[in-house]
Formats: C-alpha cells, structure tokens, sequence
C-alpha cells in the first residue's frame, strides 16, 4: 500500500477553505443530494480515486442509497436501475470526466439537455468539475481510505 504523500489541508488551508466554499454553494444547488452522489461516485470511479469511491459510496448510504443501484454505477447503461434524468447526469459526469478524450459531443449534450434546466446542466457540471479536482488531490497526494 503506498503512502499519504503530502496532507494538502496543512499545505495550503486556502485552497481547501476555497474548496469548502465551492462545496458549500453546491450543496445549495439545483442537484438533489442523492443524484450528486452517484456523480461523484461515478467521477471517482473513473479517476480511479480510493478515497473518494469509498466516501462517496458511504454517503450515499447514508442518504437511503441502495446496495444494488451502488454496485451497478460502473455499469448503469446495462440495468433498468436509474430514470432518464440519472443516465443523463452519468453520461455528463463520464463525459466532463474524460473531456480530453471525449471533447464531450454533440449527442451527448443532445441527451443531457431535455432532463435539465439550464441552471441545473451549470451546477452538474460544477458538481463534477469539483469532484474532478477533489479526486486530482487525493490521486496526486495519495490520500488513502481509513
């Protein structure tokens, strides 16, 4: 198992305060809690994030997430776990996630787009823009589940 190799909260407290202010406006959002997490479980599960898989997941729980819809985000094209408005903000999230491959097409903004308002797709794609740089973090820094 490696090792934590830097703590950035000691590092820079500004950043991470800055951080908490970004997460604090988007806990007021238009993403209902429960769709948030699925984001960000699915933006870590891509990043490859331990840390992050294994919080997001516990919050999830938490917030009346089930067992079964959890352990199908890896696959949540091949079951009839999640609505429309769910896919939807999965295909954004793995979409935004891997922008350098995906350059996020047109037919993928075709279907995000008729399950969300306008203010809705801004905050989901600060939702996963945030997950995003949380995940760098922990990645970069390897910041380990305890």
């Amino acid at each position: 198992m490696e090792t934590t190799r830097l703590d950035f909260y000691k590092s820079s407290p500004a950043a991470m305060k800055a951080m908490h202010g970004l997460e604090q406006h988007i806990a007021k959002s238009s993403v209902e809690k429960p769709l948030a997490e699925l984001v960000r479980l699915r933006a870590s599960q891509i990043n490859g994030c331990a840390f992050c898989v294994d919080m997001h997941y516990a919050d999830a729980r938490k917030g009346g997430e089930t067992e079964r819809r959890l352990a199908a985000v890896t696959v949540w094209r091949e079951t009839p776990f999640f609505s429309d408005r769910e896919r939807a903000a999965l295909e954004w999230t793995e979409s935004l996630t891997l922008v350098a491959q995906t350059r996020v097409p047109d037919d993928v903004w075709n279907r995000v787009k008729p399950h969300f308002t306008p203010e809705e797709i801004t905050d989901l794609s600060l939702l996963i823009g945030a997950i995003n740089t949380w995940n760098r973090f922990s990645v970069g820094f390897r910041k380990m589940p305890v």
